[in-house]
């Protein structure tokens, strides 16, 4: 079992910066992909940012390529989203989530096949 937990989510204007984290409990992190994933309301959750085990391998939405940047500290069993140059569109709920894989490399960019979820915390850009 993993217990994530997120933070760092507020309400900001547009342009602002947000960092998230998510820390994890509970069985090792590093044997665990992790990814960040958002939903607004009326939509569906959707891929943000997904990083590998090793932290060595990222992918992210085109919506946030060059805005935002995923890492994870597996000493600290916490991964980040750094949120830059925030837009309105940007409002949702956060996820980040957990999925156990062998494979060092691998991001996982659907929201199905993870293991594990957080709570959601909500981020908000007001124009």
């Amino acid at each position: 079992q993993v217990q994530l937990v997120e933070s760092g989510g507020g309400l900001v204007q547009a342009g602002d910066s947000l960092r998230l984290s998510c820390a994890a409990s509970g069985r090792t992190f590093s044997g665990y992909a992790m990814g960040w994933f958002r939903q607004a309301p009326g939509k569906e959750r959707d891929l943000v940012a997904a990083i590998s085990r090793s932290g060595g391998s990222t992918s992210y939405a085109d919506s946030v390529k060059g805005r935002f940047t995923i890492s994870r500290d597996n000493a600290k069993n916490t991964v980040y989203l750094q949120m830059n140059s925030l837009k309105p569109e940007d409002t949702a709920v956060y996820y980040c989530a957990a999925k156990y894989t062998v494979y060092s490399s691998s991001r996982y960019i659907t929201p199905v096949g993870y293991d594990y979820w957080g709570q959601g915390t909500q981020v908000t850009v007001s124009s």
